[in-house]
């Protein structure tokens, strides 16, 4: 990247031009920003960096001690400054973002763009316009990306091109009837709701008698939660399927119900700014929904994957060349709207595997394969052949999941799986043995979405 931006960014605008480095997060900041300040200082380059995130990082790779925008590890000769306007004179050169200046960023000397980070749809332009600033002599901008793809990104574009249109117009009674399926749950009644409002509107009012009038509602819906929780524990435990269901379905409403006020709130926010609804209640709703919203905490438990002993051992970078982005051809992609809101459901781990196990593949071996064939290659194939390993079911056996996937065993058996399937399944057995990344994510995918350890170990006890 500093080469890059040496050899092509920097002699434009007689020396003065600009670039961004946009990454993946704010741990990715840090650590970019850290090794490209080592590579210009050992290489004696006169190039100034600034980075930009939010709060606080704490990476032990990167130091002991915690990092912000303000520490003088990484922005050092900042001194107070705010950071957009440090920028825009001759001292700093680049400037590396995480989740900040990627929308509303003005810098007409930015000339250059790094992307280390997935962009999509209306963020994929959003970020990439940040080039799109006029200055006189500025007729070159260079975009290298790490991660995306330029069908996907020409497509994000072309939806916006000269006029984004909708492909049908938006029914502004969908608030309506999302008010009336949220009244009807029953969680709360029309005097809780007119006792938060009454509170928030009215001035002076302090932030203990908002506690209080918001409480009842959260202690009565989290406490539906928890009770619902036990039970189906507790249904689990004995067996009883009649009750595991009654109890999850308890549960899968009230994760829908905080679901549909999320989705209440943004089609509000959005309608309201073009139809005057001319009701006090859709209001009174929104400021209620604003307020409880946050108070509850269910629905956010998540499987959680230890990734603390891994560690990047290899990487390959490969140039695909450049690429012309027409956007006046073909098809123009219209915006759909809005239809159907609070009409989800809470989805089975089951009915959601395939689709997320497929988006998976796909990372990692594009679309030279069919889904069918990645499945088969993964669910069945190397599976099937790690299943097989003795070795791999005595150490499911005797240790925890998260102990076997740290397993080098696991590595090399899976390696050899794919060896084994090399002649049967040349194309992704050749993508898998060439590329580290792709034999980590096949083992994650082993691991956290075809069961491997749960089947090694039902393997073993038969």
């Amino acid at each position: 990247m500093v080469e890059h931006f040496r050899a092509y960014v920097s002699p434009l605008l007689d020396g003065r031009a600009k670039a961004m480095v946009v990454v993946g997060s704010r741990v990715e900041a840090v650590r970019w920003q850290l090794a490209v300040d080592k590579y210009i200082k050992e290489h004696g380059y006169k190039i100034g960096t600034l980075v930009a995130f939010s709060g606080e990082v704490h990476d032990k790779e990167s130091g002991s001690d915690s990092f912000s925008e303000t520490s003088h590890t990484l922005n050092p000769n900042l001194k107070g400054r705010e950071i957009r306007e440090a920028f825009k004179g001759d001292e700093y050169q680049v400037l590396l973002v995480a989740n900040k200046f990627q929308t509303g960023f003005d810098q007409p000397f930015l000339c250059g763009m790094y992307v280390d980070k997935r962009l999509a749809g209306i963020q994929a332009v959003q970020t990439l316009s940040r080039l799109n600033r006029a200055h006189p002599g500025k007729d070159i901008t260079y975009v290298l990306d790490f991660v995306n793809f330029a069908d996907d990104v020409l497509a994000a574009f072309k939806t916006y091109y000269d006029t984004a249109e909708l492909s049908a117009t938006t029914d502004p009674n969908l608030v309506f009837n999302l008010r009336a399926k949220l009244d009807a749950a029953g969680y709360y009644d029309d005097g809780e709701v007119e006792r938060v409002v009454a509170v928030e509107l009215r001035p002076g009012a302090k932030q203990g008698e908002l506690i209080a009038a918001i409480t009842p509602v959260e202690d009565r819906l989290m406490r539906r939660y928890r009770t619902a929780q036990e039970a189906l524990k507790i249904a689990k435990d004995k067996k009883d399927e009649i009750a595991q269901k009654a109890a999850q379905e308890d549960m899968n409403a009230l994760i829908l119900f905080k679901s549909d006020m999320g989705a209440f709130l943004r089609l509000y926010t959005f309608l309201s700014q073009i139809f005057d609804y001319g009701n006090t209640a859709i209001e009174k709703r929104a400021i209620f929904y604003r307020r409880l919203l946050p108070l509850l905490e269910f629905g956010r438990e998540r499987v959680g994957i230890d990734l603390s002993k891994v560690v990047l051992t290899h990487h390959n970078l490969k140039n695909l060349g450049k690429r012309a982005m027409p956007l006046g051809q073909g098809e123009q992609p219209k915006l759909d709207p809005i239809t159907e809101a609070g009409s989800g459901a809470v989805q089975e781990k089951q009915a959601a595997y395939i689709t997320e196990l497929i988006e998976k593949l796909n990372e990692l071996f594009g679309a030279e394969t069919t889904e069918q064939d990645q499945l088969v290659y993964v669910n069945h194939v190397i599976r099937g052949k790690l299943i097989e390993s003795v070795t791999l079911r005595q150490q499911a056996t005797n240790n925890t999941k998260e102990q076997f996937a740290t397993s080098p065993d696991l590595d090399s058996e899976l390696t050899n799986a794919i060896v084994d399937a090399l002649d049967a399944h040349n194309s992704m057995s050749t993508i898998a043995l060439n590329s580290p990344a792709v034999r980590r994510g096949l083992k994650e995918i082993l691991l956290n979405n075809a069961r491997l350890w749960e089947a090694l170990r039902e393997k073993a006890a038969s």
